[in-house]
């Protein structure tokens, strides 16, 4: 008897101990996962120490100084004369201020610890700017194992996608330790932004009838907040904004509205958009521009179906009637909308498209700007493309996207949305890789996990639960609940038994038995104890298949990690004799003009080396990255591509040096061409009768 009652404890404590083990289990791999993301980002600390990278990452610096030195007041009214000479730019309300407040608040926060003596010294702001990237790759990393698991209703799946995550190339590409630029942090915040969204859709059993949440609440406030935040960090929020308010658009259309849907979406739209609003760059934009107005839309019609959810519920109105009223109620909204438009339109209130979302629409060097044209990285993807940022995960992918497709609840449609359109966008914009990250990184974690939790873990579990000793009691009450269950499904309500009614009704009860029978037949052969241990035998192969793959995904991973985290700025090269030396030249030059020249001097550049002029050199640019003059910098072109004489008549008057890189395969002669494009597309003599500049080129002795 006791040895009956201590086994009879031994069973019903077993499934607390599993979820223990499984608790831990996933915490070591999501803390492995941690660590492999920051390892695999500081290559470049290792290398070249720490060095902002490339040439955006210099205006973000030097922006990050200037907030640092001056205030976040001052920083919104920063009006910067030393670019874009004589123009000028006003810096805090034309700039994407999130990366430049978060760098500064951890470096004051370490500087208050060093002072407590709580961390042994404190950090400089540059090396703070230079590490922030590697940090919020370890959390994008992080956010996006929760938004994998809480999609896919599986932690397996989430930790496999956080550690395809840490280390895949796409995610790396903007999130190396030196490249101190918007999406770095805007990943973290994108898939936090999907995560608290997803969240608030989570079914409680609580709940019925479609009625709201606490969760939709909650976690619909979150949503609104993650994604401020996401607005403040980068423009890529554009994406967020119209992926949630897609997402919500599919569930009403698949006939998935309840006002659990309604709180979330309405929350984090109200929340979200009066706090984008209130940064500087983005103003009125969400209400005003066209890439915007379709969340509005979702938003307003959402009103409209709760409206007519409450009406369901108050009147107990059926199917039909819900239908009939929603149509009455969508047509005078249609019309009322379409009033609106009719008399704003003219006002000129709605904004164009920008060239840059124009350009995910219409084919490359069409999108009527050739100074956007002329970006690299605005070139349509291609398979090559696709294979270099995911390697294996190109592969893996489209599987999790099947299993996707098959286990179907409102988060997993996001998954499989998500899925959809960063595809077809970054097959569009080869920048736009960088969005097709996460979710390829998501669907690889879904495969993964699913295998895993399929013939490792519960057929481990199921196996282990056979062997043990049964709780009788248990297994009686069991028995009894299900016995009462059969009997509720055999009673045939009152309503079935009207006439034109009893055949319908008798025929899908007959099919719902039957579709029962075949499920329960199928689990039985599936939790049969030699099914169990092929399954197990089946994933012990699997996963002794997959290990060399793993192996060489995580190589190739560090191999182009590598690469990704040179500088450019600087990089190493071999003498002779095979030494090894670190070539500076660029930022030597730029600490030349710093040194040798007055402090107004004016220096004319390509538009590319704008940020590090004044960033490293600390000079008054004619033009920069931001690019927002086009006729400025179409100026540039003209002078640039045009014979000695001509050019030096008109820069004479805007500046007093010219700085021209010369040498290797990427320097201002292989740009000629792109200047002279740009140039004429303001200036129609640089090609004359050659609207794109196909024919234009340098004869020997320089003359263009």
């Amino acid at each position: 008897a006791v040895s009956l009652a201590m086994a009879t404890a031994a069973a019903r404590l077993l499934p607390a101990a599993w979820q223990l083990f499984l608790f831990l289990f996933y915490s070591a791999l999501l803390y492995k996962a941690a660590c492999a993301a920051y390892l695999i980002r500081i290559y470049a600390i290792k290398h070249y120490g720490y060095v902002i990278h490339e040439f955006d990452p210099w205006f973000n610096f030097r922006a990050t100084k200037y907030l640092a030195e001056n205030g976040l007041a001052a920083f919104f009214k920063w009006f910067d004369y030393k670019v874009w000479y004589p123009l000028g730019r006003p810096v805090g309300t034309t700039i994407y201020p999130g990366m430049q407040m978060t760098s500064v608040f951890i470096w004051k926060v370490l500087g208050m610890l060093a002072d407590a003596k709580v961390v042994p010294s404190a950090m400089s702001l540059n090396d703070v700017c230079c590490m922030v990237p590697a940090w919020f790759g370890v959390s994008a990393t992080l956010a996006l194992g929760a938004l994998t698991a809480e999609c896919s209703n599986s932690w397996s799946a989430g930790v496999a996608a956080s550690g395809i995550m840490a280390v895949v190339p796409a995610h790396i590409m903007r999130s190396v330790a030196g490249g101190y630029d918007n999406e770095s942090i805007a990943l973290t915040a994108m898939c936090t932004t999907f995560f608290c969204w997803c969240r608030a859709l989570r079914h409680d059993k609580r709940v019925t009838d479609g009625r709201p949440t606490q969760d939709s609440v909650i976690y619909g406030v979150a949503a609104g907040i993650a994604y401020i935040y996401m607005v403040a960090a980068w423009g890529g929020y554009v994406f967020v904004l119209n992926m949630i308010g897609l997402h919500a658009a599919a569930l009403v259309a698949s006939g998935r509205y309840t006002s659990k849907l309604h709180r979330a979406y309405s929350l984090f739209y109200l929340i979200g958009t009066f706090g984008a609003t209130r940064v500087p760059v983005v103003g009125l934009a969400p209400l005003r521009s066209l890439e915007q107005l379709a969340p509005l839309l979702v938003f307003v019609g959402f009103q409209m179906l709760e409206y007519c959810e409450v009406q369901r519920r108050k009147r107990h109105l059926s199917i039909l009637q819900l239908q009939m009223l929603r149509i009455k109620m969508a047509i005078p909204l249609l019309i009322g909308l379409a009033a609106v438009a009719a008399a704003l339109y003219p006002t000129g209130y709605f904004g164009p498209l920008s060239a840059r979302v124009r350009g995910l629409f219409v084919k490359h060097t069409r999108t009527g700007n050739p100074l956007v044209d002329s970006v690299a990285e605005h070139q349509p993807a291609n398979e090559q493309a696709y294979q270099h940022y995911l390697h294996h995960i190109y592969h893996l992918a489209p599987f999790g996207f099947g299993i996707s497709l098959l286990h179907w609840s409102d988060s997993n449609l996001f998954l499989v949305l998500y899925a959809l359109v960063a595809y077809h966008f970054s097959n569009k914009m080869a920048r736009l890789i960088i969005l097709l990250g996460p979710v390829a990184s998501a669907l690889g974690g879904v495969c993964l996990g699913f295998l895993f939790d399929q013939l490792l873990l519960y057929a481990g579990k199921r196996l282990l639960v056979s062997f043990a000793p049964s709780d009788k009691e248990g297994d009686t009450d069991k028995e009894k609940k299900a016995e009462e269950k059969n009997d509720e499904k055999k009673e045939v309500p009152a309503g079935r038994k009207k006439k034109g009614k009893a055949a319908l009704s008798e025929a899908s009860a007959h099919f719902a038995a039957l579709i029962d029978l075949v499920k329960e037949m199928f689990n039985l052969i599936y939790q049969n104890r030699t099914v169990l241990v092929l399954r197990i035998a089946l994933g012990v192969y699997l996963l002794q298949q997959a290990y060399p793959k793993a192996v060489e995904f995580y190589d190739y991973s560090h191999q182009l990690a590598e690469g990704l985290s040179q500088p450019q700025i600087m990089f190493k090269a071999k003498l002779y004799n095979g030494q090894e030396v670190m070539v500076d030249d660029y930022r030597e030059a730029y600490w030349w003009l710093r040194d040798h020249t007055p402090e107004d001097a004016r220096v004319m550049a390509w538009w590319d080396y704008g940020y590090q002029i004044t960033g490293i050199g600390e000079r008054t640019t004619i033009a920069d990255g931001n690019t927002w003059n086009h006729e400025h910098i179409a100026t540039l072109g003209l002078i640039l591509s045009a014979s000695q004489p001509k050019a030096h008549s008109i820069a004479r008057h805007l500046a007093d040096y010219v700085l021209v890189w010369a040498g290797g395969g990427g320097d201002d002669l292989a740009k000629s061409p792109h200047m002279a494009r740009i140039g004429n597309s303001v200036y129609r003599d640089i090609c004359p009768g050659d609207p794109t500049c196909r024919q234009f080129g340098f004869y020997q002795g320089g003359k263009p």
